[in-house]
């Protein structure tokens, strides 16, 4: 589901604007970042949640630029609305609650 792929690390690789013989850690990084986001916010793909993707890259760029104790309070707001965004949806999906509320 949330495999790094030579596509994904090519786009985040023009992203940063980074040459091609960091791909050991830059994947590295991409992959701590999926696990410490889907831990936070939920089980998203990256391959087809763009907000989850951007946290992704914005995390890993915190990652490569050794700032990464900034990231939760500078991303706290996006952070917390994929949370949401994936228990309402995890409830809905139960049938817990009614989905036209």
């Amino acid at each position: 589901m949330n495999e790094i792929t030579v596509e994904l690390l090519a786009e985040f690789k023009e992203r940063m604007k980074l040459n091609d013989d960091e791909d050991k850690n830059l994947t590295r990084i991409l992959k701590s970042s999926i696990e410490d986001l889907v831990d936070k916010c939920g089980g998203y793909d990256l391959h087809t949640s763009e907000r989850f993707k951007e946290l992704v890259f914005e995390r890993s760029r915190y990652a490569y630029n050794d700032a990464i104790e900034y990231f939760n309070d500078n991303f706290l707001s996006q952070l917390v609305s994929l949370g949401i965004s994936k228990a309402l949806e995890e409830i809905v999906l139960e049938g817990d609650v009614d989905a036209t509320i």
